[in-house]
This record gives structure tokens, C-alpha cells and sequence, in this order.
């Protein structure tokens, strides 16, 4: 637990079965920048968030089978979540977001850093795929995290280490 900026208090709670709902809504609020020039109906906008939400979901349950899953809580109220898969070595950042109305408030930062301080304790680095438009690129450019080689055309692997 980690006070942000406005003194609330974030935790983590292990994602069940019963926040995928939740969860599909903050993937719908992540594609919205890029359907919103599609010219798509609600509806169509709706139908592919869906198959989306669900072809991601089964992509991290079948390639990062240990992952733990975390729905982010600021008093007491969802905001967001957390997909962390622990490696050799590696602590990697799968998903992270925060819903709209919790942003802005210090938590992202304050998650991070406590990742941050969990891979340096246990010797690993920290890693995430940051797609190349993302505003967050700064936040972990300010925390730290360095662009590695090798990016495709989408996303950047960025790691921070602690020495």
C-alpha cells in the first residue's frame, strides 16, 4: 500500500473471474484514441473491444501462464490493474491501467516505484512493452526505465535495473 499524490491509498487484490467486466472496460478505454477515427457505430465499436478484450486475455493466459493477475484499488473503489509475470531474473510488467477517472493522481508512480523496489530486492530487472505513441513513455523515461534494442514497429521494450 502506497499513499498517492491526493494522500489516497492504493493496494493490490488478486483479479478474479468476477472482474472481467471491469477489466474489459478499462481495455475499451485504452483502444479509444484509435476507433475513434474509424467512423464505427457504438455497437461495432463494442463487438471488436470484445473479441479484442477476449483475444487478449487468452493471449496472457496462454503465454504467461504464471502471471499474476491484480485488480488496483484506490479507497476502496476498482482503478485499475495489474498483469505481472515474474522471470528469471525479470520482473515483467504485462499490463498495467489505470481507469480514466483515477489518473493524474500519483498512483501510476507510486505503483512503479514499489515494482521497482520489489525487482531490485530480488536481483531482477523490470521490464515493459510501451507502444511508441504511449504518453506514458515519459513517466517511465522519468523513472528510469531505458528503451532497449530490437522494437518492432508498435512497441519499445523499456528496463530499468537498479544499478
Amino acid at each position: 500500500m502506497i499513499p498517492a499524490d491526493e494522500g489516497l491509498l492504493y493496494q493490490l487484490r488478486p483479479a478474479t473471474d468476477g472482474d472481467l467486466a471491469f477489466m474489459r472496460v478499462l481495455y475499451g478505454q485504452t483502444r479509444e484514441d484509435e476507433l475513434a477515427v474509424t467512423g464505427w457505430e457504438r455497437e461495432q465499436k463494442e463487438v471488436f473491444i470484445d473479441h479484442q478484450f477476449s483475444a487478449q486475455t487468452a493471449h496472457y493466459h496462454l503465454h504467461m501462464p504464471g502471471a499474476q493477475w491484480h485488480i488496483i484499488t484506490l479507497a476502496g473503489e476498482d482503478a485499475g490493474r495489474l498483469v505481472l509475470d515474474h522471470r528469471k531474473g525479470e520482473h515483467r510488467i504485462v499490463d498495467i491501467t489505470l481507469h480514466s477517472g483515477f489518473r493524474g493522481r500519483g498512483t501510476g508512480t507510486a505503483i512503479l516505484r514499489d515494482l521497482q523496489a520489489s525487482a531490485a530486492a530480488a536481483g531482477c530487472s523490470l521490464s515493459i512493452h510501451v507502444e511508441h505513441q504511449n504518453p506514458a513513455r515519459q513517466l517511465y523515461e522519468r523513472l528510469g526505465f531505458e528503451a532497449k534494442p530490437g522494437d518492432s514497429e508498435v512497441y519499445q521494450l523499456m528496463e530499468w535495473r537498479s544499478c
